[in-house]
């Protein structure tokens, strides 16, 4: 049981480090917290808080996952390195996309909720 709080433990010190160290993980949440006060808002349904928590939960994840590549990229190989570049890259591009189909998912739900606001 102790292992299993220990590990809870190394987890939540990872997020801990991308929240008070990671800049764009800081931006996601930023982000996030502006999607979830437009939710309360519109009163959107339980499907499409279902959406946005996903989307949210996988942007998130992928930045951290990003993050850690990019941590361990720069312990193996401190120099410049074309490979480790295309690595990071890769990474990095992973974080974009998701976060790109995040913001369609949500302009998907608000928009139209917007453009009724709108015209009342």
């Amino acid at each position: 049981m102790s292992e299993l709080i220990r590990s809870f433990g190394y987890a939540l010190s990872g997020v801990r480090k991308c929240m008070l160290e990671g800049i764009n993980f800081r931006i996601h949440i930023f982000c996030s917290v502006l999607v979830f006060i437009a939710g309360l808002y519109f009163n959107i349904s339980y499907a499409e808080w279902l959406i946005v928590l996903i989307c949210t939960g996988f942007v998130l994840c992928m930045e951290m996952i990003n993050t850690a590549i990019e941590q361990l990229c720069n312990v193996v190989h401190k120099e410049i390195h074309p490979g480790i570049k295309i690595t990071k890259d890769i990474a990095a591009g992973a974080v974009l996309l998701s976060a790109v189909i995040a913001a369609i998912c949500a302009a998907i739900i608000f928009i139209p909720k917007i453009f009724l606001l709108i015209n009342l």
